[in-house]
């Protein structure tokens, strides 16, 4: 427990000496709250708009759920295709890269034309966002399997299947897991990214309809609920590394 409060405290302390300073600097400097709410301000509008917000943020979790799964799954699918047949890994892995350069943003009104206003494009969107760090992670982890144990494995007469699952895939867990951790958060930010291109409900359409308003105050609390969620998912994805991955040797501090 000390040695978790260790590692907890300073960022604790950083966050409200950054929240007492910014608290401050709008009492001081008389700012107005349409420009720059308080903090204060911010966590009333937040109890205030309670009820409100919550549908848009259950519309978002549920949407970034469903990507972050689909996208997940499409990246370990494909690392995992590109890892078994090497001639595919050298002729795709450089469009995968490019996939990358494409920007979200521009991409998505695109997909909208094309599958329409409903969950599909949306879930694209995500998928496209989740599945690279999860694919490069995973290929990178699985090339640094321990080259004396799968000598030795070879030795004894293993197939490909049993190193697989005995070697290759165990010892790439950790690898997995930090691209499954990035997917997480970045899940977050696709589904709201989806939901300013065309949504009804949802932490990005809340956005949307507080700037046409100028309440930066609630334009903050979306960004805090963001917030939340990509620590929490990121969280979840850490506990369950923790929890799967035993074997891995704890770092010192």
């Amino acid at each position: 427990m000390r040695r978790w409060w260790s590692h907890v405290w300073p960022p604790f302390v950083a966050v409200l000496f950054f929240l007492a300073v910014w608290e401050l600097c709008t009492s001081l400097f008389h700012i107005d709250k349409w420009i720059l709410p308080s903090p204060v301000d911010i966590a009333k509008e937040t109890a205030d708009g309670a009820g409100d917000l919550w549908g848009h943020v259950w519309a978002t979790v549920r949407l970034t759920l469903e990507g972050f799964i689909i996208g997940t799954a499409v990246g370990l699918v494909i690392a995992l295709i590109l890892h078994l047949i090497p001639f595919l890994k050298s002729a795709l892995y450089p469009l995968l890269i490019l996939s990358q350069n494409i920007p979200t943003i521009a991409l998505a009104p695109l997909l909208m034309i094309w599958f329409g206003f409903g969950l599909l494009p949306k879930l694209i969107v995500i998928t496209l966002v989740c599945f690279f760090p999860v694919a490069v992670a995973t290929m990178g982890g699985l090339k640094q399997t321990d080259r004396v144990m799968l000598n030795y494995m070879r030795m004894i007469g293993a197939n490909k299947r049993q190193i697989f699952a005995k070697l290759e895939l165990p010892h790439a867990l950790p690898a997995i897991f930090s691209g499954v951790k990035i997917a997480a958060t970045y899940s977050v930010m696709g589904a709201v990214i989806a939901e300013w291109i065309g949504a009804d409900k949802g932490i990005g359409y809340y956005m949307m309809l507080q700037k046409s308003g100028y309440r930066t105050d609630r334009m903050f609390v979306a960004i805090m609920v963001i917030v939340a969620l990509s620590l929490l998912m990121f969280g979840i994805i850490a506990l369950l590394e923790r929890w799967l991955v035993r074997w891995k040797p704890k770092q010192e501090s």
